[in-house]
């Protein structure tokens, strides 16, 4: 983990609320794609996490939608600096992936999928994705994975756009050696149930201090709870278990 001051370079909407923001500053502990930052914003006691989309040398890219008071304030900003937490958590393994890996994001899950899906494609690997969201008002991204050299899939719950259906159902009618995926919890938990291979999972959860110290963010598995923060948020699927 390391302290540092980011200076804005970019901050846009993609949708009507998700937002790019593109900062400059030390990105020296930001290690593997599937790591966070945490950030402090004026008046705010608890930092925000976010998780890293891309980091090309001294930029760092992060993906936000606008939910609260905090990504409200982020949204507005056009220019500034801002203190930040970086090299959060730990981050996927991509030793593990096997020759055909999938990607499957949902909805603000789909940021750290970019940054692990350019790794894979670096690796030589055949890299599939799956983009998961609502509706077509909602999809971005997809022509940066494109760009990237990826096999892209869109669905759309409603059908109005891509593949009408869940990720699961795009996730069907593919053969892949491996699975990555980040989303809410809904869907991480019908990707476990309907993926045939083993795979790792990036969950999402409200932390209170972001690096393991207040417990607030603790889940269970088979070798006991386990921190979001500092254990995770990258889970291996057979070391997780649900909770009804």
């Amino acid at each position: 983990m390391k302290q540092g001051i980011f200076e804005i370079v970019k901050n846009e909407a993609l949708t009507d609320c998700v937002y790019r923001m593109v900062l400059q500053g030390d990105t020296s502990a930001i290690t593997a794609p599937g790591q966070f930052v945490n950030i402090k914003l004026e008046g705010l006691y608890l930092r925000r996490p976010i998780s890293v989309c891309n980091v090309e040398g001294d930029q760092l890219t992060i993906i936000y939608k606008v939910v609260g008071k905090g990504t409200a304030q982020m949204a507005a900003m056009k220019s500034g600096k801002l203190d930040i937490l970086t090299g959060l958590g730990n981050g996927y393994d991509l030793r593990l992936s096997g020759d055909k890996p999938v990607l499957l994001g949902g909805g603000v899950g789909v940021p750290p999928m970019y940054m692990l899906c350019k790794k894979l494609l670096e690796q030589g690997k055949a890299v599939q994705v799956i983009l998961g969201f609502n509706t077509k008002s909602e999809v971005f991204y997809e022509e940066e994975f494109k760009a990237l050299g990826a096999s892209v899939t869109v669905t759309t719950v409603d059908g109005s756009y891509g593949m009408k259906g869940f990720v699961t159902n795009a996730l069907e009618t593919m053969d892949y050696s491996y699975f990555y995926t980040c989303g809410p919890e809904p869907m991480l938990k019908a990707i476990y149930k309907a993926s045939n291979t083993s795979g790792q999972m990036s969950f999402e959860k409200r932390m209170g201090c972001g690096f393991g110290a207040c417990m607030g963010c603790s889940c269970k598995t088979i070798t006991g709870y386990k921190r979001i923060c500092k254990e995770g948020p990258v889970m291996q699927k057979e070391e997780i278990l649900w909770e009804d």
